[in-house]
């Protein structure tokens, strides 16, 4: 596990260039990081699917994303694999998809709606009848998710997200808000950088502190996640 049971380098030293190691009661510094990455399995705390086919990581990674809550993710992508729309060679219209997204689902006990019925319908339609008549290669993540973005409304997150969770990869990151505001509050990404424009110099940037930590990149990011997500939503 990344510096368990290993000195701790000095709070001032860098880590990686513009990132000081800092403590890990410091939040969220990278030694904070550091210490929550030791904490943290592959079972309990990452999200690679080992189970599920394709066309449900795409369907969970399409209608997930900006503007939809976690727990609304896995609600509405629990009822459409219910109804059987992620069976390989379904290939489900775009109005049968929303058709069960205008339905709400029931979240704590409150019936909830989902944000962009239409919209994800007509891409998730397109994007599962994409990937059974051109399947991705999965030999390579990069190519894999480069494929992946040919696809209507899947742009370098998205594709990384599938990739990540399918895949099981360590060459992508999946750099959301929660990340980006992780990153710009220790000093890893400027401020000035913007999405989707700069995700290729983000990322790298994000590799490069994975390595530094020691980390596994698609552990360090769901933590990384989770944690953020946790603590809110912050001035950065």
């Amino acid at each position: 596990m990344p510096f368990a049971g290993r000195p701790q380098p000095d709070p001032e030293a860098e880590v990686v260039p513009g990132v000081r190691w800092g403590r890990p009661e410091w939040v969220p510094s990278a030694a904070f990081w550091a210490d929550m990455v030791s904490r943290a399995c592959e079972q309990s705390d990452g999200f690679v699917n080992h189970d599920g086919s394709l066309q449900e990581e795409v369907g969970f990674c399409l209608l997930g994303g900006y503007g939809i809550t976690a727990e609304v993710n896995h609600a509405v992508h629990d009822r459409l694999l219910e109804e059987g729309l992620f069976v390989p060679g379904r290939r489900p219209s775009e109005r049968e998809i929303e058709t069960l997204l205008l339905q709400p689902v029931r979240l704590h006990g409150r019936p909830v709606r989902y944000r962009f019925p239409h919209q994800r319908a007509r891409r998730l339609s397109v994007a599962l009848r994409m990937i059974e008549d051109d399947p991705p290669p999965t030999g390579e993540a990069l190519a894999f998710r480069r494929h992946l973005m040919r696809i209507p409304g899947i742009g370098p997150k998205t594709a990384s997200w599938i990739a990540r969770n399918w895949l099981g990869s360590d060459e992508v990151a999946i750099l959301d808000i929660h990340i980006i505001r992780a990153g710009v509050l220790m000093g890893l990404f400027d401020r000035s950088m913007r999405l989707p424009r700069d995700y290729e110099t983000l990322e790298r940037r994000f590799l490069e502190f994975c390595g530094a930590l020691g980390a596994r990149p698609s552990l360090l990011d769901a933590v990384m996640w989770r944690a953020m997500r946790n603590i809110g939503r912050g001035p950065v």
